[in-house]
């Protein structure tokens, strides 16, 4: 048996003559496999297409040994480069940037279809689409998001079409009497050499969530894809349990796994300057980072949607439990 030094040597001596046949994409070396069993060392042609010999010209035939050296040769279709979940996607998968045109960047969740029409519509986090209430209906939305390049022209990708309303529970005042009083009562404590001040806010602690998700419509049908990059197309939805394997496909941190570890958890969410509450959430193992919001949560050994990732921390990723999702959209997967 010939030593992987010797073997390698061959190799280096005639990949440019290999790689000039029409269906070789790469040389290396490699154990000749024969009826599913191991063999020995080779030198091993990657082609495009297994074909035939005598589908093939004479000169694009890879000849069955090389001085002395055994051949194999194993299909890997055409080689391509992976592009970057922020780059410009036609069609779009789930797990790629997007974004309302007013938004850096989120994630495209997944597409579902809507319950009355069929249409496939594109799934991710209100404050993706919908720039967490101040969008309009019909709104642009962004592929890649605007963080990652996208622009209003070429990269306009869908209009937003169905939005889960946020209730916060707090905020910046909006009120100008309530503003008013705040500075004269700042006033009077510089006056006074007070170092303590007043800031005008609203409050509503009775307001309570459950998603935070929307809808948007592509402007092409054919410009999407059903599947979740590395990870494939949905089959259904499981619900959560403690203990449960997740995976995740995200713009920012691309395939993560984890571990489902609180279930039915009440959680107070920032929003810039803004505060919500949810109820019944689902949380994992820390899995994401910013621009993953909107990404399918999936069982580990299942494609079966759980959740829908909406906000998080260092420590613990939330999500949305998936069947509330899809009931307060109108829409199925």
């Amino acid at each position: 048996m010939r030593e992987r030094a010797e073997v390698m040597k061959v190799k280096e001596r005639h990949k440019e003559e290999l790689l000039t046949k029409s269906n070789v994409v790469g040389v290396g070396t490699g154990y000749k496999s024969a009826n599913g069993r191991r063999g020995d060392l080779c030198v091993v042609a990657l082609v495009s297409q297994k074909l035939p010999r005598a589908g093939l010209d004479e000169e694009d035939i890879v000849p069955r040994e090389i001085e002395g050296v055994s051949t194999d040769v194993i299909q890997v279709g055409q080689i391509r480069a992976h592009p970057s979940r922020t780059d410009r996607w036609r069609p779009a998968l789930g797990g790629v940037s997007i974004g309302h045109v007013d938004v850096t960047a989120g994630t495209l969740g997944i597409i579902v279809r809507d319950r009355a029409s069929g249409r496939r519509l594109i799934l991710s986090n209100n404050h993706v689409l919908a720039n967490s209430n101040q969008a309009d209906i019909g709104d642009s939305i962004l592929q890649p998001g605007r963080a990652d390049g996208g622009t209003l022209g070429e990269d306009v990708f869908a209009t937003l079409l169905r939005v889960c309303p946020i209730a916060f529970t707090s905020g910046p005042s909006t009120c100008q009497w309530a503003s008013f009083y705040a500075e004269f009562g700042n006033l009077i404590a510089r006056l006074f050499g007070s170092k303590h001040r007043v800031k005008a806010s609203w409050s509503d602690p009775q307001a309570v969530n459950i998603v935070d998700a929307a809808v948007a419509q592509p402007l092409h049908d054919q410009d999407v894809l059903d599947e979740i990059y590395e990870i494939g197309a949905i089959k259904g939805t499981i619900p959560a349990e403690l203990g449960m394997n997740v995976r995740k496909s995200g713009r920012t941190t691309g395939l993560t796994t984890g571990q489902i570890i609180v279930l039915d958890a009440t959680v107070k969410v920032q929003y810039g300057a803004r505060t919500a509450q949810f109820e019944d959430q689902i949380v994992s193992t820390a899995m994401s980072q910013p621009g993953d919001s909107g990404s399918l949560l999936v069982a580990g050994e299942a494609l079966l949607a759980v959740g829908l990732l909406f906000a998080g921390s260092d420590q613990a990723t939330i999500y949305n439990p998936i069947g509330s999702v899809l009931d307060c959209l109108d829409v199925e997967l």
